[in-house]
């Protein structure tokens, strides 16, 4: 019996290593007779391999399709959850918006009616001209600047004078076409102001350093760091309102505030006529603007 099966196991390897020759050899003779018809019938193996390919590409189609398509789905449901998340956050956007909407609204409302009831005058309309910053006209001792705008656009003497975060100062010399402004950081600036918090009145005013100093205030508890300082109006000089810095230092008999404005980084200002008429004089007509570069 053993011998029978050594016999079998060496007839298997013996027809295995026979098909491996022969495949072998066929697909060399395969070859060779391939590149025989390319060089005789070139255009019998163009046309062969473009039927092979024309056959072929429907099924490699086919296959590549399930991995593109799990692509698609991957990239539908990031989509999906990114448009989600920003819809959400569009919701609670203007949830707040409209919250403020009607608080706006109500605020309007009760300050119209308080207005009737103390029969309070509007503010008068006010002209501006918004003008670029030339240069320094100042000293050691004076801080001013030039602007390209004067008596042509309206510009006149005593107007206040803005920037985008808060008072710059008023205009202390004005031209045809050119204003010099005194900083509200200048010694000779003196300016009406109130704490917004606790609406305590003073004068602002300059020492020639880049803070300011409050004079004529009445120091108590319900004054703190941090508070903040706008025009009060009084005079008629100047909008009740604008900003002009914070409390940055307390001191026994001294208030040091922190402008908003970088008077030393400023490229344009806005020139305000907010005269009241017999207080300063002005023959600019309300309503009207102008934009001097």
């Amino acid at each position: 019996m053993r011998p029978n099966r050594g016999r079998a196991i060496l007839q298997v390897v013996s027809f295995r290593r026979l098909m491996k020759r022969s495949g072998f050899i066929f697909f060399i003779g395969l070859a060779v007779a391939l590149m025989i018809i390319s060089q005789v019938e070139p255009v019998f193996l163009e046309k062969s391999r473009t039927n092979v390919t024309d056959l072929a590409t429907p099924v490699l189609g086919f296959f590549s399709r399930p991995a593109a398509s799990v692509s698609d789905v991957a990239d539908s449901i990031d989509s999906v959850i990114l448009v989600r998340e920003e819809n959400a956050r569009l919701r609670k956007e203007n949830e707040r918006l409209l919250q403020n909407r009607l608080l706006f609204s109500r605020l309007k409302k009760e300050n119209e009616y308080l207005r009737e009831m103390l029969n309070t005058a509007p503010d008068p309309d006010s002209d501006y001209v918004t003008a670029r910053v030339v240069g320094d006209a100042g000293g050691p001792f004076v801080r001013t600047l030039l602007v390209a705008a004067g008596n042509s656009q309206g510009v006149e003497k005593g107007q206040a004078v803005v920037a985008s975060y808060g008072l710059v100062g008023r205009v202390v010399e004005a031209g045809r076409s050119s204003a010099r402004v005194l900083l509200i950081t200048d010694l000779n600036s003196r300016i009406p102001i109130v704490l917004e918090a606790s609406r305590l009145k003073g004068i602002l005013a300059g020492n020639n350093t880049d803070n300011l100093v409050i004079d004529f205030l009445k120091i108590d508890s319900s004054l703190s760091i941090g508070d903040q300082v706008v025009t009060s109006g009084e005079g008629g000089a100047f909008p009740p309102g604008i900003p002009i810095g914070y409390v940055k230092e307390i001191r026994e008999e001294m208030v040091i505030v922190e402008p908003w404005v970088k008077l030393d980084k400023l490229e344009f200002v806005t020139v305000l006529d907010y005269a009241i008429p017999g207080i300063l004089p002005s023959t600019s007509r309300a309503g009207r603007a102008y934009m001097i570069d």
